[in-house]
């Protein structure tokens, strides 16, 4: 398994959106997910969601296939990844 760490920001978003099919994002407790292929959130409420305060996206993040996770929920990473 390869890992790769780099620094994702507003500006690559786009680009990154086009590769993803499903979105899980963690705030605080909440898990929220978004199926792309059912919905188009506006750019607001992506940027809202993924990205930090410093304009980057949030930590961490894991890319699976179509998949993004961002932020950590112990349920949402056993129930994604050890399925």
């Amino acid at each position: 398994m390869s890992t790769r760490v780099q620094t994702l920001q507003e500006a690559t978003l786009p680009d990154l959106l086009q590769e993803i099919d499903e979105i899980y994002a963690t705030r605080g407790k909440k898990v929220v997910h978004i199926d792309l292929s059912k919905e188009k959130p506006d750019r607001t409420a992506l940027k809202k969601l993924l990205l930090g305060p410093t304009g980057n996206l949030r930590a961490p993040v894991l890319r699976q296939g179509r998949t993004l996770i961002v932020g950590f929920d112990q349920e949402t990473y056993e129930r994604l990844l050890l399925a």
